[in-house]
């Protein structure tokens, strides 16, 4: 392993963090809101694959880190060596009992690719199929574990520097690990691959590579090769004669497909995963993955209405209800965040807005007011702005929203609402409903709160003596009507059977209960006009 032991790359770390500016690490009196986004980035880059991986992790996460540092953490480069070939082929050795040489026709022993958790090699197939083989580097989740409990530890001795944040710190981190757990386990890309294959099998302008699934383990994974060209490459789009326009719109509908219906979306869609081939759309790297349950579907859905109808409070109670409150929520506040946010982008062109600002500005609203928006919606938001800028720098005239028009009237009649349309006309009677929705969604939110230890009840106990005898002999004269309630319904059930023994054709039990009922009817009554109060 590189690291020796945890303590010298406790130091490490330290030192790095505190040689570009983040010295509230080992220093007191040292400010992190001063250190620069493009330091933080360096220091990743020098702390090596942990710090690389968890910073592309970062400049996924809007909700977690100011615009500012995830427009640089994007920016970082796995400047990581490629392993000696020895070294992958006793990685295939441990997984298949095997060397490369008898699983493979051809292996080409330098990498396609190198980044900071795995390389990619070319191959071809004992049936002379070609491939790639993404083999991940040895050691490395030992590595990166090391360095996780070490920023478990530096969080934990630094706590109060980080009070002031939005997000816990130790809550980011949690997510961290779980989302490189996955990433770092390749049979989920696996599985990824085959669910995506799955679901658009049928489409036409989408083609998805192939796995060799007996080349496959946690640590390994073989698919195909795929011979074409980036999706952003014009000169060698134009030569293939492709419709630029019918390009953009096939990757819109896709995209759309994959949230809207599919609810399982490319997460990582930059251009260098996009490939052109044969005519078709081939997505690749298949490690970063969104999914979007049937309701999530629906809030989405909800939200885009609320957006392109300017409902504010539509668009508030669907943030609360999906979110995590993180801290006191100021409706009020949150209202004034949302009606600034409607008035300064749909004051233009309805084909004017842009579906990415939309995604973050509601994002950045939530944040500011103690809002956590779950972390599907987060990914789905990066993913829409860089699906936005492929589709915008290829056919700069489509409009995501425009496009996503029956996507959403298709989800909202699932939703039951099967006459609903885009009609201001029709929103507008539907303005009753909206309004009285707004009760349960309060009441919700206070259920909330309670339960989670938010609200603090303060009692003043003031003259309460004085107010507890009339309360008792309220709640006792409740509990009196309703057991002569009870016993003459349960009297009035006998009447239905036939008995040997009864008075005037009424069975002798339904009589006493009635007889009880009257007894203890007059004495409520004769107690309710002695005190004066009806």
């Amino acid at each position: 392993m590189h690291y020796k032991n945890s303590s010298q790359r406790f130091r490490e770390i330290v030192k790095v963090m505190g040689k570009y500016g983040f010295g509230v690490l080992i220093n007191k009196k040292s400010n992190f809101k001063s250190s620069s986004a493009q330091n933080l980035r360096k220091a990743f880059e020098e702390l090596g694959p942990t710090f690389i991986k968890i910073g592309q992790i970062l400049s996924t996460r809007p909700d977690i880190l100011p615009n500012e540092y995830i427009k640089e953490l994007a920016l970082l480069q796995d400047n990581v060596a490629p392993e000696a070939f020895n070294s992958i082929n006793d990685t295939f050795t441990k997984n298949f009992n095997a060397p490369i040489t008898k699983l493979f026709l051809e292996f080409d022993e330098k990498p396609f690719a190198s980044a900071s958790i795995a390389q990619v090699h070319k191959a071809v197939l004992k049936d002379c199929r070609k491939v790639i083989v993404k083999i991940q580097r040895p050691y490395i989740y030992e590595k990166m574990k090391m360095d996780i409990s070490i920023l478990y530890k530096i969080i934990k001795l630094t706590r109060a520097k980080f009070s002031d944040f939005l997000i816990d710190p130790k809550d980011a981190l949690d997510e961290i690990l779980s989302s490189t757990e996955l990433e770092l386990n390749f049979e989920n890309e696996k599985n990824n691959i085959l669910k995506f294959h799955k679901l658009n099998f049928s489409e036409a302008d989408v083609y998805v590579p192939y796995v060799v699934g007996s080349l496959c383990s946690d640590k390994i994974i073989t698919m195909e090769f795929i011979t074409g060209c980036k999706i952003t490459d014009k000169n060698s789009l134009e030569k293939s004669n492709i419709d630029l326009n019918k390009l953009g719109e096939a990757l819109t509908n896709s995209f759309l497909k994959q949230v809207f219906i599919d609810g399982f979306f490319h997460a990582d869609p930059h251009p260098g995963n996009i490939l052109i081939k044969d005519n078709k759309i081939c997505f690749i790297d298949f490690g970063i993955m969104g999914s979007l349950s049937d309701s999530m579907k629906l809030a989405l859905n909800e939200m885009i209405k609320a957006t392109v109808y300017e409902d504010k409070n539509k668009l508030i109670s669907v943030l609360m209800s999906i979110g995590v409150k993180t801290g006191y929520v100021d409706r009020n506040q949150l209202y004034e965040d949302v009606d600034y946010l409607f008035a300064s982008y749909l004051s233009t062109s309805f084909k004017n807005i842009r579906v990415s600002l939309v995604f973050q500005d509601i994002i950045d609203v939530s944040k500011r007011n103690n809002i956590k928006i779950p972390r599907e919606l987060v990914l789905l938001a990066k993913s829409a702005v860089i699906f936005e800028g492929v589709i915008s720098e290829i056919s700069p005239d489509i409009n995501i929203i425009s496009v996503a028009k029956p996507f959403v009237l298709e989800n909202l009649k699932k939703d039951s609402f099967k006459n609903l349309s885009f009609e201001n006309t029709f929103f507008s009677l539907l303005g009753l409903a909206k309004n009285s929705s707004h009760i349960p969604s309060k009441l919700l939110e206070v259920l909330d709160s309670l339960a989670k230890g938010r609200i603090k009840l303060q009692l003043d106990h003031k003259n309460l003596n004085d107010v507890i005898a009339p309360l008792n002999k309220m709640v006792n004269r409740l509990a009196v009507s309703l057991i002569i309630t009870s016993i003459i319904i349960g009297s009035s059930f006998l009447l239905q059977y036939e008995t040997k023994s009864s008075i005037l054709g009424i069975p002798l039990l339904a009589m006493l209960g009635y007889c009880l009922g009257g007894v203890l009817t007059i004495w409520l009554l004769i107690s309710i006009f002695r005190s004066g109060k009806l």
